[in-house]
């Protein structure tokens, strides 16, 4: 019997997860630099490859789309990898950045800088768009409705418009390239998040506070312009293509 009879079969055939190339490390390399884990992860990538293979050549399907993996060891490996993953980072993050105690609050005095929490700058900020409030000369120069009023009316108009996205978009598409319209709306909500978030700690940044308040406009509509340019013209490659055929449901012939 030789050495290679004595190799663990992982797959059902053959005598490693893939075949082997000239490009691809044998079952005893990848097993002398691999340990735990990391080689359980990689054994997973490597054997649903396989099986993806497989399965589009023995499926009736149009274009032999991917039928289903089982949970395990499929699933439950990949998402043992990722909640280790961010597992590790939250204590990592834990026992380096220990949570910094201030001074007790005194309900008698009004802090000089009064602010939410830091995941809702965003609505905080919206509530400083008293710039953008329009004063009509019909009103003798007066503005329509209060400042405070049109930033609670703007985050009535954000928030709606998050909640109808998904009533616009009845896509099937799993990959942002594949729509790269949508891809780059999001884009720009998130570049915009993050800058009026910026606007409503507008007295804390070393920044101009007119040039915060035209980039919290501006970089949204850069963010999402080179999201479109580029996801477009990954469209022409073979991921395009292949996400396309694996995503895509058809019905059988």
């Amino acid at each position: 019997m030789t050495d290679e009879d004595n190799e663990p079969k992982t797959d059902g055939g053959g005598t490693g997860i893939v075949p082997p190339d000239d490009e691809t490390p044998t079952w005893s390399e990848r097993k002398e630099r691999t340990q735990g884990l990391s080689r359980l992860t990689y054994e997973y990538f490597e054997r649903a490859r396989r099986e993806d293979q497989d399965l589009r050549q023995e499926s009736s399907y149009v274009e032999r789309d991917v039928l289903a993996f089982p949970t395990w060891p499929h699933e439950m490996i990949r998402n043992l990898s990722l909640t280790s993953f961010f597992v590790g980072m939250i204590i990592f993050l834990s026992a380096t950045l220990p949570p910094h105690l201030g001074p007790p609050a005194d309900p008698s005095s009004t802090p000089a800088v009064i602010l939410p929490d830091w995941y809702l700058y965003w609505s905080f900020g919206l509530l400083k768009l008293g710039p953008l409030n329009p004063e009509l000369a019909i009103l003798g120069g007066e503005k329509l409705m209060a400042d405070r009023t049109y930033g609670v009316m703007a985050n009535v108009v954000v928030v709606g418009f998050i909640a109808i996205v998904p009533f616009l978009n009845k896509g099937s598409a799993r990959r942002p390239v594949e729509q790269p319209f949508w891809a780059a709306v999001g884009m720009s909500g998130v570049v915009f998040a993050v800058t009026i978030s910026a606007l409503s700690i507008k007295n804390l940044l070393p920044i101009d506070a007119h040039l915060t308040f035209d980039l919290a406009f501006l970089l949204p509509i850069i963010g999402g312009t080179i999201t479109y340019a580029v996801l477009k013209s990954m469209r022409e490659g073979y991921m395009f293509d292949l996400n396309q055929r694996y995503y895509r449901l058809r019905p059988p012939k």
